[in-house]
C-alpha cells in the first residue's frame, strides 16, 4: 500500500519527507511542482504539496455585474486567473500521484484555512470522500513523527465546514455589496471599483466613528499647578493634589495662598512594593502588536515573517489565539537547545537550573495550537526583519518562565500653607523577568530623593501650567488589530489583510490612521441606505455561528441560508436607490481625489494650486490656473506622491513624500524649464542626437535632476545622464514609447580580409 501525504506548501512537504524517511527521501520534479518518495518503517510514502489554496469560489454561471448572486462553486484557481497558471502543475501532479495511492493523509496547517485547502484537494483532485489528518504545531522532526504516528483517521470536519462557511459568507458579502456600490457609481454616470465586505465594512465604521469623535472634539482649557524645588542637591517636581482644575478662580486662590512660600514640609512618605508578573506567551495579535510597537513592522508583515520562521522550523505555528504553553512541549529540552545559541546561552542555562518550569500562561486558548514559541533549532541565514521577530519570540518565551519583577512606588506629599503637592516615582528593585525580555521592556524609571516626614524642600517656584483636553487618540496598526479582536471582528489570520485592504482602497491613510473623505462618505452612504452591512454585531454573530459549526452545534446550510435571506432583502432596497447612492459616492470621491492630488500652493503665481495631472505621456504636477500660469513639474510616472505641508525655504516650492514604506523619500519639487532657453552649461549641449541624427541634445530638468535629451522628444527619447557635473555621452540611453531603456550599441567597422 502506498500512502499519499498532501501538505499546504512545498517547504513543509520537504520537512515532512525528511522527518519521516527511513533514509534520505528522493525528490522528483513534475513541471513546476515536485514530490518526495520515501519509506517510513518500510512503508512506501509519497509526500507532495499544494501551493496554498488551489481552489477558489466563483459564480456557477457568470452574470456580469448583476447582484445578488448566491449560486457559486469551487473552481481550480488557474482557470480564473492567468497569474495563477502555475497552480495547474500542482493540481496535475497530485491527480497523477493519487491514482497510485491507496491511503491519503492531509498534512496542511491545522486551522480552518488549512482544513479547507486539504478538503478541496481530497475531494476535487484525489476524488476521495475522506482522509487521515496530521496535526502539528512545529515542523521539527520529533513533532512531525509524533503527528504521523498519532494521525486522526478522518478530516476535522468541524474545522472544514466552518472554514468553507467562512469562505462562502465572505464571498456573498464581498462580491454582492461591492457590486452594489460599483453599480451605483455606474448608474450615476461614472465608474469606480468600490469594495466592502462582511468584516471590512464594520472595521471601517469603527475607524470612521473614531475619526468623527476627533473632528467633533472641542478642547476645554484646564490648569495644573506645579511646584519646583530642591531637597539637598536633588531636584523635586510635584503637582497639586487637585490635578486637573477647570475653574480658573480655584487656581488663582491656590496660587495666592502659596505665594511667597520658601519651603514645603514633607507631610507623608508612602512606599509600596508590588510584584510585576512576567508577560504571557505570544498569541498572534500580541506578537503583531509588539512587533509594530518596537520595529514598526506592520501586522501583515509580521504574520508573513512569523510564517517564514515557522516554515524554517525555528518557531511554532503563528496563527494562534492561545496564550498558553503546555508542559508536553518539553520546556527543558527547548531551553537546552536555545543554550547552544550564544545570544540566549546565559538566560537559557539560568532557567534550566530551576527545579520546575512553569510559564506565566494567559487566559486565551486555541483548540488547534499552543502559544507561539521557539523550537530551539538553530536558525540559519535569517534576514534582518526575520531576526528581529525571532529575537522577540525567543526572549518573550524565556521571560514567561522568569520570576516576577519587583517595583517600588514612592509617593511624597508636600504641604505648603495647607495646600498639598504630590510627587511620585516608581523604580525597579529586582529586574528578574525584565533581564530576559530586554530591550523590549518599556517602563519609566523615576527615583525620588530619600525624604522622610517633617523634612523640608526648598521651593524654587510654584506656577500654573496651561493645558487643554485632548481628542481621542487615533488608532495605529497595532491598536486597531487589538480592537478588532476585542470586538470579535475577523480572525487572527484575516485582520491584518482586512486592514491592508482598507489602505489599498484609499479609505484610510497614515501611521496614525486617518480616514479619508472617501472612507467617511462610503460609511455615510452605507449608514444611510444599508446600515445592517456595517453592523458589527451582525458580523460577530456570524463568527459565533461559525464557531458553533466547528464544534458541531450548528449546520453550514442554516448559516448560509440566514445570510442569503438577509442580503436578498437588503440589496433589493439598495437597488431601488442606486443612482442616488452613486451620486453621493461620486461627490465624496471627487473631493478625496482633489485632496490626494494637491501638492501645495503654486510659488510662481501665488494664487493657484499645484495638482497632479495626467497627460499624453503620463502624470505631471501643474498649476490649476493654467493657461494663465504654466508652471509644470516632472515627477516619477509611478509610485505614491504626498504633500508634506512644508515648502522649501530657498525656492518656495513644496516638499513632498515620494514612494511608500521603506522606499519613501522626501523631495523638493523643482520646475521643469526644458521649454525655456537655457544657458550653456556642458560642452555636449546642442550636439547632434546619436540616435535620430536630426535632433539636438538639449538640457532638461526632471524630478531626478538635469540630463540631456533629444529636442525631437517624444518622437525620439534619447537621453544622456549627468553624473557629478559630467555628461555621460559615451552611453546614451534610447527609449521608444513602451520600450525599456537600453544603451546605444556602437557597431564596429567590419574588417574584410584582403586577399
Amino acid at each position: 500500500m502506498v500512502e499519499l501525504i498532501i501538505t499546504e506548501k512545498p517547504s513543509s512537504a520537504k520537512k515532512i519527507a525528511e522527518a519521516l524517511a527511513d533514509t534520505k527521501p528522493v525528490q522528483k520534479k513534475s513541471k513546476r511542482s515536485s514530490y518526495y518518495e520515501l519509506t517510513h518503517n518500510k512503508k512506501p510514502i509519497i509526500v507532495t504539496s499544494a501551493v496554498g489554496h488551489l481552489y477558489g469560489l466563483v459564480e456557477s454561471k457568470k452574470q456580469g455585474w448583476t447582484y445578488p448572486v448566491f449560486d457559486i462553486q469551487w473552481e481550480a484557481s488557474y482557470k480564473s486567473s492567468k497569474s495563477l497558471a502555475y497552480v495547474k502543475d500542482y493540481v496535475d501532479t497530485i491527480a497523477s500521484l493519487s491514482k497510485t495511492a491507496d491511503e491519503f493523509t492531509v498534512a496542511c496547517d491545522y486551522d480552518v484555512e488549512g482544513e479547507v485547502i486539504g478538503l478541496n484537494v481530497v475531494r476535487f483532485v484525489c476524488k476521495q470522500k475522506d482522509a487521515n489528518r496530521m496535526k502539528f504545531s512545529t515542523l521539527t522532526k520529533g513533532d512531525l513523527i509524533e503527528s504521523y504516528e498519532h494521525k486522526i483517521k478522518h478530516l476535522d470536519w468541524g474545522q472544514a465546514f466552518a472554514g468553507e462557511t467562512r469562505h462562502k459568507l465572505d464571498w456573498f458579502y464581498g462580491i454582492n455589496v461591492s457590486r452594489a456600490l460599483t453599480a451605483s457609481v455606474k448608474a450615476a454616470g461614472s465608474f469606480k471599483v468600490m469594495s466592502s465586505g462582511r468584516v471590512q465594512g464594520p472595521a471601517l465604521k469603527l475607524l470612521v466613528d473614531r475619526e468623527k469623535e476627533i473632528q467633533a472634539f472641542v478642547s476645554e482649557p484646564f490648569w495644573l499647578i506645579r511646584l519646583d524645588g530642591t531637597y539637598s542637591t536633588s531636584p523635586v517636581e510635584a503637582w497639586h493634589e487637585k490635578e486637573k482644575i477647570f475653574d480658573r478662580t480655584i487656581v488663582e486662590t491656590i496660587l495666592a495662598k502659596v505665594q511667597g512660600a520658601k519651603e514645603a514640609l514633607v507631610s507623608s512618605v508612602k512606599r509600596t512594593q508590588r510584584n510585576q508578573v512576567p508577560p504571557f506567551p505570544f498569541d498572534l495579535t500580541t506578537l503583531q502588536s509588539e512587533s509594530y510597537n518596537h520595529f514598526k513592522i506592520t501586522p501583515k508583515e509580521t504574520l508573513a515573517l512569523a510564517q517564514s520562521l515557522y516554515l524554517m522550523g525555528v518557531t511554532s505555528y503563528p496563527r494562534t489565539s492561545s496564550q498558553q504553553l503546555d508542559p508536553k512541549l518539553g520546556f527543558h529540552n527547548i531551553l537546552t537547545q536555545l543554550a547552544k545559541q550564544s545570544a540566549y546561552k546565559d538566560f537559557a542555562e539560568e532557567l534550566c537550573k530551576k527545579k520546575q518550569l512553569h510559564p506565566h500562561n494567559g487566559r486565551k486558548t486555541d483548540p488547534a495550537h499552543p502559544a507561539i514559541y521557539p523550537t530551539g533549532i538553530l536558525p540559519k541565514g535569517l534576514k534582518p526583519y526575520e531576526q528581529k521577530v525571532y529575537d522577540l519570540i525567543v526572549k518573550r518565551f524565556c521571560a514567561t518562565f522568569a520570576d516576577p519583577a519587583v517595583r517600588e512606588t514612592m509617593e511624597i506629599v508636600l504641604n505648603v500653607n495647607s495646600e498639598n503637592f504630590v510627587t511620585k516615582g516608581t523604580r525597579t528593585i529586582q529586574e528578574n523577568w525584565h533581564r530576559f525580555y530586554k530591550p523590549y521592556v518599556k517602563l519609566e524609571e523615576v527615583s525620588l530623593p530619600d525624604m522622610k516626614e517633617n523634612d523640608k524642600v526648598t521651593i524654587t517656584k510654584i506656577e500654573k501650567v496651561d493645558k487643554e483636553t485632548q481628542p481621542p487618540k487615533r488608532f495605529n496598526q497595532s491598536s486597531i488589530i487589538k480592537e478588532l479582536e476585542k470586538r470579535n471582528l475577523g480572525t487572527k489570520a484575516t485582520r491584518a489583510d482586512i486592514l491592508d485592504r482598507l489602505f489599498q482602497r484609499g479609505y484610510v491613510a497614515g501611521v496614525q490612521i486617518t480616514v479619508t473623505q472617501l472612507g467617511i462618505e462610503t460609511i455615510g452612504v452605507l449608514e444611510k441606505y444599508a446600515p445592517e452591512i456595517i453592523d458589527e454585531k451582525l458580523t460577530a454573530d456570524f463568527e459565533e455561528d461559525m464557531e458553533e459549526i466547528r464544534e458541531g452545534k450548528e449546520k453550514q446550510e442554516n448559516v448560509l441560508a440566514k445570510a442569503q435571506t438577509f442580503l436578498t432583502k437588503l440589496l433589493a432596497d439598495f437597488k431601488k436607490k442606486e443612482k442616488t447612492i452613486g451620486q453621493d459616492i461620486l461627490a465624496s470621491l471627487r473631493e478625496t481625489m482633489d485632496a490626494a492630488n494637491y501638492m501645495g500652493k503654486c510659488p510662481k503665481c501665488n494664487e493657484g494650486k499645484l495638482m497632479i495631472r495626467r497627460g499624453k505621456f503620463g502624470r505631471f504636477v501643474g498649476c490649476d490656473k493654467y493657461p494663465e500660469c504654466k508652471t509644470i513639474i516632472n515627477v516619477p510616472k509611478t509610485g505614491k506622491l504626498k504633500f508634506t505641508g512644508e515648502t522649501d525655504e530657498k525656492t518656495g516650492f513644496p516638499v513632498i513624500e515620494a514612494g511608500t514604506g521603506r522606499q519613501k523619500a522626501t523631495v523638493t519639487l523643482t520646475e521643469n524649464n526644458s521649454n525655456e532657453p537655457t544657458e550653456r552649461k556642458y560642452p555636449e549641449q546642442d550636439m547632434v542626437c546619436p540616435t535620430c541624427k536630426e535632433g539636438k541634445m538639449i538640457l532638461r530638468k526632471s524630478f531626478y535632476g538635469e540630463f540631456l535629451g533629444c529636442s525631437r522628444y517624444p518622437t525620439c527619447q534619447t537621453m544622456m545622464k549627468i553624473v557629478k557635473g559630467k555628461v555621460d555621452s559615451a552611453n546614451p540611453i534610447v527609449k521608444k514609447p513602451g520600450d525599456t531603456p537600453k544603451k546605444v550599441v556602437k557597431k564596429k567597422a567590419s574588417r574584410k580580409k584582403v586577399k
